[in-house]
């Protein structure tokens, strides 16, 4: 390996300069409260901050008085004290140890709902649903706080305290806001899936966190049907032991199930008129929502102090490689670097109306739930974005005049694919910015979302994950928006890419790593004495450094460009290949609906294997194959063409529409997938079982 980089594992970005697609004017820029805080620092320091960059470097070199000036321009509610920082004596990782405000107190909750009384009457949240607007829903500010105080009331008589771990199995609707709410204000825990996971699946999580009281939905409504929760319900409570109490939310009753079976019939073991599960074991009470508010009163909240690190939120890894990962993350923490993301980032003010599309399952939902604490509206949808058609969501988007609309990368290119324009028949002058994660947000999606969407709108392709609860690379208004492109990297977080021997690489590709302690770092994982299972998932790889597992470039602009999991980079002849190179090349085709790429274990090297699956219509000729050959040795190079191109019916992907790359890998090499239960669609990956092409007696 030489100095000028002949490896050929460090590959120069070949493409010129990003096409710029957006710009914001100068108004947009004065009325941003990044440039507020901008000001507010050139004043303090009386030296001026007019750059992003510029910013984002002092917020490094200055990390202690940044987080301790944005706890002030955020207005949080609390207790600071000092000093900002502690590391443990002769700590060898001083990033890792390092504790936030140790000293702070303060309750989420609390910052979520501090201006409640000042808008009482306005919308805090609206909720629209499959059939809306017939299921259309609001709540004020002032019914969210009261209803809050009456459910903190119900836990609290049932013995949940400071420390306890409340979990739901419920879909998106404001019933777990609410929810959500009352088991912080009470300094308690806060975890939950979607009603879509199976009884194991959340026993797996459940089973690890103890949770004392369960909250759930009687079932939920998706692409047309309703499905019952219920007997899921009462199969988990039985593997469940730590469960004392069930909280039931009727938000299908009497609504036709799968089978035309009603809800109200088809309760098994739970019902209204059973006050606990009949069964052997430790019976569990049993309450109903609207039976439970009308028991206790609405009451001033009383909001219980924790520290800044005490633990607020379990989440959990897709668990596609063993048992899911049980994520703490702190209250102040969480709180702090949602502030940041919303209000500097995304420009979240008070009267917005923010939008997510999310399940309770994906950290996306935390990360929308904290917009309260910008005194921002929620607007939330529950069900299929295609149902009835794609214009669902922007039908709801103009109706509620949404002014930030989160989706993933892949519900853009489905848009897409099915030829959607939502800006020719829909009202969105409101719209100002558009998030797009859980995926790489592919360069054609950039060209589609300017000219289907909407041509002046801040699209910010955003990164981080469950790990920290939030983002490494993020939008600016500040900043121009280039094509293919996260517009930058956080503040207060020293991202930087690296080689395998912990270089610092510039137009590389490389691991993302975070050079620096930051307050959103996890407190660790639930039950993981020591901490070494903690350690080997982020701090075991470069010393001192976080290592995120992402596989990314910096570019000249500033911004950051993600081509996969480094996980699942492709390593033909030694040369390291971000997956997501190869998916910009395919699934724009129209014969394509999806595809997963794998590196296959062949006769002492990898070979690329694309496996495809095909729009209706379309088979995989010949002639296609050397479509999606030509086109990927035109754009990409020899190296990333596939050897193998294999047609598939589905492509499997996680509950939160995530690729699983590793586990269609495992299934090649005839390796067991340790969690399927992770997988939204678990049976697809029975295509990937002992294709003849595939097999090699050689190896």
């Amino acid at each position: 390996m030489t100095e000028n980089g002949d490896d050929p594992t460090f590959q120069v970005n070949s493409t010129a300069h990003p096409q710029m697609m957006w710009m914001p004017e100068k108004d947009r820029i004065h009325d941003s409260l990044l440039y507020r805080f901008m000001v507010d620092l050139s004043e303090k320091k009386n030296t001026l901050y007019h750059d992003y960059n510029q910013l984002h470097h002092w917020t490094i070199e200055h990390s202690e008085e940044f987080w301790d000036m944005l706890w002030d321009f955020c207005d949080v509610r609390g207790e600071k004290n000092r000093p900002i920082t502690q590391c443990p004596p002769n700590s060898q990782l001083p990033a890792k140890e390092t504790q936030w405000f140790p000293h702070a107190n303060l309750n989420f909750a609390e910052n979520l709902l501090k201006n409640w009384n000042l808008h009482a009457a306005a919308d805090a949240i609206i909720f629209h649903c499959e059939g809306a607007p017939g299921r259309r829903q609001h709540l004020s500010w002032q019914q969210l706080y009261r209803q809050t105080s009456q459910v903190a009331t119900f836990m609290a008589e049932n013995g949940v305290k400071q420390g306890d771990v409340v979990a739901a199995y419920i879909p998106n609707i404001p019933q777990a806001i609410v929810a959500m709410l009352a088991t912080t204000s009470l300094g308690a825990i806060w975890t939950s899936t979607s009603p879509d996971f199976g009884v194991e699946s959340v026993v797996e999580r459940f089973g690890q966190t103890k949770p004392k009281l369960l909250i759930c939905a009687d079932g939920y409504f998706y692409n047309g049907k309703v499905h019952n929760s219920l007997d899921k319900v009462s199969a988990m409570l039985e593997k469940l032991p730590s469960v004392k109490q069930l909280l039931i939310i009727p938000y299908t009753e009497g609504s036709k199930t799968e089978g035309d079976n009603t809800i109200e019939n088809e309760r098994g073991a739970i019902s209204r008129s059973s006050d606990s599960r009949p069964s052997g074991k430790q019976p569990v009470a049993t309450a109903w929502w609207d039976d439970m508010l009308e028991q206790f009163p609405a009451c001033p909240l009383s909001f219980t102090q924790v520290p800044f690190n005490h633990p607020l939120y379990i989440l959990y890894s897709s668990g596609t490689t063993g048992q899911p990962k049980c994520i703490v993350h702190s209250t102040g923490g969480t709180l702090l670097n949602h502030l940041k993301e919303h209000q500097l980032h995304c420009n979240l003010k008070s009267g917005d109306r923010l939008f997510y599309f999310t399940t309770c399952g994906w950290m996306m939902w935390n990360w929308m739930v904290s917009g309260l604490a910008s005194g921002a509206s929620l607007v939330l949808y529950d069900g299929s974005p295609f149902f009835p058609d794609g214009n669902v969501l922007w039908d709801m988007a103009e109706q509620e005049s949404v002014t930030q609309f989160g989706t993933s990368a892949k519900y853009l290119e489905a848009l897409e694919k099915q030829g959607y324009q939502p800006r020719s028949n829909h009202d969105l002058s409101s719209l100002n910015t558009l998030f797009s994660t859980g995926s790489v947000l592919a360069p054609e999606q950039f060209d589609y979302v300017y000219q289907a969407i909407k041509s002046d709108l801040q699209l910010a392709s955003i990164s981080g994950g469950t790990d920290i609860c939030g983002c490494f690379a993020i939008g600016n208004p500040l900043n121009p928006v280039y094509r293919g492109e996260c517009q930058g990297r956080a503040l207060g977080m020293d991202v930087q890419v690296f080689d395998d021997n912990g270089r610092s690489l510039f137009q590389q590709q490389g691991e993302l790593v975070c050079c620096n302690s930051f307050p959103n770092q996890p407190v660790g994982f639930w039950s993981d004495e020591g901490g070494s299972r903690y350690h080997k998932a982020y701090w075991h790889t470069f010393p001192n450094t976080w290592h995120h597992g992402d596989y990314v470039s910096l570019s000249e602009t500033g911004g950051m460009t993600f081509y996969g999991r480094s996980d699942a980079v492709l390593n033909p002849g030694g040369v390291r290949i971000g997956t997501a190179e190869i998916y910009r090349q395919v699934n724009p085709l129209e014969e394509i609906t999806d595809s997963v790429v794998i590196g296959q274990h062949w006769r002492n090297d990898v070979r690329v294997v694309l496996f495809v699956q095909l729009a209706e219509g379309y088979e995989l000729d010949d002639e296609l194959k050397a479509t999606i050959c030509q086109r990927i040795r035109q754009h990409c190079s020899p190296r990333h063409v596939p050897a193998v191109i294999l047609a598939v019916k589905d492509i499997p992907r996680t509950k939160s529409g995530k690729l699983v790359e590793l586990a269609v890998r495992n299934i090649v090499h005839h390796q067991p997938v340790k969690n399927v239960g992770a997988l939204a669609n678990p049976q697809a990956l029975e295509q990937y079982k002992n294709h003849p092409e595939l097999q090699d007696e050689a190896n």
